[in-house]
């Protein structure tokens, strides 16, 4: 029994010593014939071997154009193969792959190819609003003359080759297919060398974090950060050869990356992906095609797939396992997913991006009870503490900031020293700014962000703690919960909630369903009813933008907070 909150996940099974690459191509040589990777939207279906063949081909392209090991390659683009093909070809070369958001826009890409220095860009020709194209060439219109590899841009000013994936190739651009095909001895040999050559402390990838203000940070991290924490999530999730995971969340975030991709191929197991991006129909249609044993998603996915009209059609019982992660999981939904899904052995995750991402994870074995309330223990060789405002080490069940250290904790955000060590103290450990508690089993419970802690009259109040309250209302579907500035005290407490399909509450039925039930000061003062909620794209809920609106709305612009 725990006697501070500090945890160290020990274990008997060693962290692994490889690079991305040399880990692959074992993985091909125990199950070269097995299915590795399925892409439904595109009619993909290859083994491990023949992905092996499409990465090697791929990665020696690279290098035949002229990148070298340490430089940096944007990838721009939906779920899709050549997504994999350049995740695993970039680790093999050497190369850092930089994960842009398929969100952004013109000046947010101008912002992060500047930032890391690119010299290369693959992408899609277009998703969903996004024009892809068409924003590269309002960035370097350049690119209309030049030759393919040459591109000479000013306000790009280190980017030379673009890589486009589909459709017609633009002028000054190289087909992704075409990649594969300037592989020669010279680049084949080359990238054998690499193979020996390379570290497994190399940093291999960049992943912007969706900062609420300031520009976006790039977390470095690398081959020893992701490909151990991927293996250890799949160990977990007990995954074997013999599981098929689909994989709805976008490749661009760790979710998919790393707890989908490097998951499934350091245990043999298959990546099933149903389409570009989250449809709740295509996920559900294709775990029952496919024969999927696990699925991935963040909690509104899982909303969206068990509020689907449809839902009652599919035979989900293939289903085993999976993760919920990336915003707090509700437990009323989670119990819904055991129930109705079939998932028995889903998982909770916690992380974020700069710890590779994972640091606690429930097991498949753990108590309903527990995988439903907390996020689990502590992951094999990271270590934990939750602190005070003063940097003391709090007692069991103590609220207070998380803080996390070993393998998983990222070299730090690219080419930010001062930004990194504000996030990352002298020893080592990383501030998350999540406030958690940790029991005395070392179950760890997320209570919340530190900013997003509520003080209304001296009263600290935390919304997690709302709406897993509100989502016991039967038709309440989603809930999020802020906190808005008032002159009297400080801070009120506001409630935006989406409705089941039949669900038709007030605003006041809402406050008499909280009513003698929790604290009065935690009864929210302003309740929205809404069709949804902002959020990112990998479904993380924006609540500074709600709180903005909230603001503008109620007319408190000139109010102070406490």
């Amino acid at each position: 029994m725990l006697k501070q909150s500090y945890v160290h996940g020990s274990s008997t099974t060693s962290l692994i010593g490889e690079t991305i690459g040399n880990n692959f191509d074992a993985a091909v040589e125990q199950w070269a014939n097995h299915e590795a990777l399925v892409v439904c939207h595109q009619n993909i279906r290859w083994s491990y071997s023949e992905l092996q063949s499409e990465v090697n081909r791929f990665a020696a392209g690279l290098i035949s154009l002229g990148l070298n090991a340490g430089d940096r390659i944007g990838i721009w683009s939906p779920n899709n193969a050549e997504w994999v093909v350049a995740q695993l070809a970039t680790a093999k070369a050497g190369l850092i792959l930089v994960n842009i958001n398929p969100a952004y826009r013109v000046f947010e890409l101008e912002y992060v190819l500047n930032k890391v220095e690119a010299r290369a860009l693959i992408l899609a020709n277009q998703f969903k609003s996004s024009n892809y194209l068409a924003m590269v060439r309002e960035l370097a219109p350049e690119i209309e003359q030049c030759d393919r590899g040459k591109l000479r841009s000013e306000r790009l000013s280190q980017l030379e080759i673009v890589i486009q994936i589909g459709g017609d190739t633009a002028a000054g651009m190289y087909a992704f297919a075409d990649v594969a095909e300037l592989a020669d001895d010279d680049s084949t040999s080359r990238l054998e060398a690499l193979s020996s050559q390379l570290q497994f402390d190399d940093p291999i990838n960049i992943q912007f974090t969706s900062g609420t203000t300031g520009f976006p940070k790039g977390a470095t991290l690398t081959h020893f950060n992701i490909l151990n924490n991927g293996y250890f999530v799949g160990e977990a999730m007990k995954l074997t050869s013999q599981d098929r995971l689909c994989i709805p969340v976008p490749l661009y975030h760790c979710f998919g990356m790393v707890l989908g991709n490097l998951a499934c191929l350091t245990h043999g197991a298959t990546i099933v992906l149903p389409d570009e991006a989250f449809e709740p129909l295509s996920v559900l249609n294709v775990v029952q095609q496919e024969r999927c044993t696990g699925l991935h998603g963040v909690p509104t996915m899982f909303i969206a797939e068990l509020d689907h009209p449809r839902f009652a059609e599919f035979d989900l019982s293939s289903l085993r396992t999976g993760i919920m992660a990336g915003s707090p999981c509700p437990i009323e939904v989670m119990k819904r997913v055991v129930a109705d899904m079939n998932m028995a052995e889903v998982t909770i995750a916690y992380g974020m991006t700069e710890t590779s991402p994972v640091s606690f994870q429930s097991s498949t074995d753990d108590a309903l009870e527990r995988r439903v309330s907390t996020v689990g223990r502590v992951h094999p060789h990271v270590e934990v503490k939750v602190i005070d405002e003063d940097g003391r080490v709090v007692a069991p069940n103590e609220k207070g900031e998380l803080l996390t250290r070993g393998y998983s904790v990222m070299q730090g955000y690219w080419g930010d020293a001062e930004r990194t060590a504000e996030t990352i103290d002298r020893a080592g450990w990383m501030h998350t700014g999540d406030l958690a508690t940790i029991d005395e089993e070392g179950f760890c419970n997320i209570v919340g962000r530190v900013k997003d802690m509520v003080i209304r009259g001296g009263e600290n109040i935390y919304p997690r703690e709302i709406e897993e309250y509100l989502y016991r209302h039967d038709q309440i579907k989603d809930v999020q919960v802020f906190g808005v500035p008032d002159h009297k005290f400080g801070e009120q407490l506001c409630a935006w909630i989406t409705l089941t399909e039949r669900g038709s509450i007030s605003e006041d039925e809402v406050r008499d369903f909280c009513k003698g039930q929790i604290a009065h000061y935690k009864v929210p003062q302003y309740i929205r009813f809404v069709d949804e909620f902002p959020m990112t794209v990998t479904g993380k809920i924006q609540k500074f933008i709600m709180r903005e609106r909230m603001v503008e709305e109620l007319g408190l612009e000139d109010e102070k907070t406490a």
